[in-house]
């Protein structure tokens, strides 16, 4: 269980306004039932009834504050309501002791009029302050980022709703059967010598009154649980489209602690599991791509740390042509991983040379270095056959271009398939530099190592002719980068 951090006093000073204007309305609507539905209360002065009324609301909202002050915040989200309730029948209590000490034929019907018409507008505003405060602790759980579920159980919402549901039509029964009860003894000591007309129009003004009341409430509380279900729901859909687009970093603010809040937790807990598998199938990925890539690596004069070399060359080139030039190379960061997961590789073919030829340690015939230009080929088919073992996806599909292009050169001359220009995919130009210049800056048994410097000349030269020009100039740009990632992933002897 989440211990939720919030601060219970902005909660409370943001929800004071409301049943501040809720309790001024309730008082005024008390005195107007009183009026409707009470004989006896209908005798008294306006001074009389509304005087002693105000005094009352006053008591309640003293002790409202005291209460309500007094509660931790796991008392108020359960407690709060019935707190509310309790407020306003002890402000019915007040008024019937008031009015039978003052008047002593206070008549027992009176008594359950007030009871029963402070208790529907107790219940009606406790409803509609608890799902205001409600509101508010949800929009401070969502700020304070609370994932879980902060109390162990709480009633289940199909509960609250039968409960109020059952409650409301019961409440508002009773007000309608006191008001026809009061009507039909009016009409029999008074309303008989009145005009047909007039005294109907009387009846149906009582009644319409009880109506809008109720109604008005009845809205109100409607339209705060809406908001406050669609504030839970909203958040719900967002995060599972999100995942559904594969990100799984994404979590729910838990806003609730009923079926929602749960749903909500369990939905977090399940992302979470997805993350963790997702995350192992990577690791898993990842090692077998390092695997192959050192396989076919240990075959020939190169070291495995070109590999590393080379991917982060790559991933450098890719996030500056990204945002040098998106037209061209509108890379986005899943893209541009993808990529530096791809880019080891590149040389995967070479497990298909012979070892003769692979590792000759003077120039290659004609004849031998066309068997060795296959490697391009050779590596492009294994991971197409992998693609149609496993099924197509980006990480392939790159790791398929990134082996067949990266020999490919700017004006056509290179090698498997003569690619010229931007038919070469952007993958197989980036690597074709990153290829270069790391074998430049490495030492080989046939070379020395070149310098930074000699290697760079080495690739302006080949700007147009081997490179794709906006390549170079991202290489050019990143200069400083590439000489870190070549010092920090140096060959030991």
């Amino acid at each position: 269980m989440t211990i939720l951090a919030v601060d219970l006093d902005n909660v409370q000073e943001k929800t004071l306004g409301r049943s501040t204007l809720h309790h001024g309305v309730a008082l005024l609507l008390f005195c107007l039932y009183g009026f409707q539905v009470c004989p006896f209360l209908d005798t008294l002065t306006l001074a009389q009834l509304f005087i002693p009324t105000l005094v009352v609301f006053g008591i309640m909202a003293v002790a409202r504050h005291i209460l309500l002050n007094r509660l931790t915040l796991p008392e108020v989200e359960f407690s709060s309501f019935g707190l509310e309730l309790g407020i306003y029948l002890l402000g019915a209590v007040l008024l019937c002791i008031y009015n039978g000490l003052l008047f002593g034929n206070f008549p027992l019907e009176s008594y359950l009029k007030i009871l029963l018409g402070m208790f529907t507008l107790g219940f009606l505003v406790a409803a509609d302050l608890s799902l205001e405060r409600d509101w508010e602790l949800a929009r401070q759980r969502e700020k304070e980022g609370i994932f879980a579920l902060t109390q162990s159980s709480t009633m289940a919402f199909s509960r609250k709703f039968s409960l109020f549901a059952l409650a409301t039509l019961t409440l508002l029964g009773g007000v309608i059967f006191l008001l026809i009860n009061k009507d039909l003894e009016w009409f029999v000591t008074v309303g008989s010598d009145l005009p047909r007309g007039l005294a109907q129009r009387y009846i149906l003004q009582e009644v319409a009154f009880i109506m809008v009341v109720t109604f008005g409430y009845l809205w109100l509380i409607i339209r705060a649980f809406s908001r406050n279900l669609a504030f839970s729901l909203t958040h719900q859909i967002q995060a599972m489209a999100q995942v559904q687009h594969g990100n799984l970093e994404v979590r729910i603010p838990v806003t609730r602690d009923d079926e929602f809040g749960l749903i909500a937790a369990s939905t977090n807990e399940m992302i979470e599991e997805l993350k963790a598998r997702n995350d192992e199938i990577n690791l898993t990925r990842d090692v077998a791509i390092l695997g192959l890539a050192t396989l076919a690596e240990t075959r020939d004069n190169e070291t495995g740390a070109h590999i590393i070399r080379t991917q982060y060359y790559v991933r450098v080139l890719a996030e500056h042509l990204s945002q040098a030039d998106p037209a061209r190379y509108p890379l986005d960061q899943e893209t541009i991983e993808l990529l530096f997961k791809s880019a080891p590789l590149h040389d995967v073919g070479k497990v298909g040379i012979p070892d003769a030829i692979l590792l000759k340690p003077g120039k290659l015939t004609d004849e031998e270095f066309a068997i060795m230009k296959r490697h391009a080929s050779i590596g492009a088919e294994a991971l197409a056959n992998a693609e149609s073992q496993l099924g197509s996806n980006s990480f392939l599909r790159l790791a398929r271009e990134i082996a067949l292009t990266h020999h490919e050169k700017w004006d056509g001359s290179g090698y498997p398939n003569g690619l010229k220009g931007e038919a070469i995919p952007i993958s197989g130009r980036l690597m074709a530099l990153a290829d270069v210049y790391d074998a430049l800056i490495s030492k080989r048994v046939y070379k020395p190592a070149f310098s930074h410097e000699q290697a760079r000349e080495v690739i302006l030269k080949g700007r147009g002719s081997h490179f794709d020009p906006a390549v170079v100039d991202g290489f050019l740009a990143c200069e400083a980068a590439f000489q870190q990632i070549a010092d920090q992933h140096r060959d030991h002897d």
